[in-house]
């Protein structure tokens, strides 16, 4: 038997009644694990509960971003897609459009994104899906460096590559925000696949991606650009 002190110790660790510890089995189940299953409530309301009021914390990164990052389907490209965070309802959700147009016009790729926003700690989560039937989901965590300073947002993107064949993949990834001048047209626009040493390619941007990596990262918009 633990001493009273231990006997604190656990009780306070699993923030239960000291009592509770010398319930029966069958009394211990029903007062904290079907009880918590109720109080816990549906699968939906697990996930959900992460992105609940959210708002206050995630104002000042509310607007729009391009977001660059690699991966497999535009071997060798800087990718930039265009993200819009915005509050609905209590909530700070995620719009993402990627487009990517070849020269010669022999692929034409678009992809839509809708999602959710939590920011956990230092970390900020955004969870999306693609909106198409059977789409794919992505997560990108993004770690801000400074609080006052939201002119770059860093980090890494979890997705799925379509070609040359359906893989999943990892990437860095670098948003910057978009000026308040811009309009989304000439936002979306911008974005495309991009050559490593592109003139568009904000120097911070080319740094924290690097050179191409022999697995490169991530999904994305536009027209290949130098």
């Amino acid at each position: 038997m633990p001493s009273a002190h231990n006997l604190r110790r656990i009780a306070r660790h699993f923030e239960l009644p000291e009592a509770d510890l010398f319930a029966d089995h069958e009394e211990f189940t029903r007062r904290h694990i079907l009880n918590h299953k109720r109080v816990a409530g549906s699968p939906v309301d697990l996930m959900i509960e992460p992105f609940r009021d959210q708002t206050q914390t995630l104002r000042r990164y509310l607007g729009f971003y391009h977001a660059h990052f690699r991966t497999p389907s535009w071997e060798g490209k800087i990718l930039r897609s265009l993200i819009w965070l915005y509050e609905k309802d209590g909530y700070v959700m995620s719009r993402s459009v990627e487009r990517v147009i070849t020269q010669d016009g022999s692929v034409h790729q678009k992809s839509r994104y809708e999602g959710m926003v939590s920011q956990r700690g230092s970390c900020v989560y955004v969870i999306e899906h693609e909106m198409v039937r059977d789409g794919s989901v992505a997560e990108t965590i993004l770690t801000p460096s400074h609080r006052q300073q939201v002119k770059f947002l860093r980090g890494m993107t979890i997705g799925v590559a379509l070609r040359p064949h359906v893989s999943p993949y990892t990437s860095l990834s670098i948003w910057k925000r978009i000026d308040s001048k811009v309009t989304p047209r000439e936002a979306l626009k911008a974005c495309g696949a991009y050559c490593h040493q592109s003139r568009h390619i904000d120097p911070a941007v080319r740094s924290y991606l690097g050179e191409q990596q022999d697995n490169p990262p991530l999904t994305a918009s536009g027209h290949f650009l130098s």
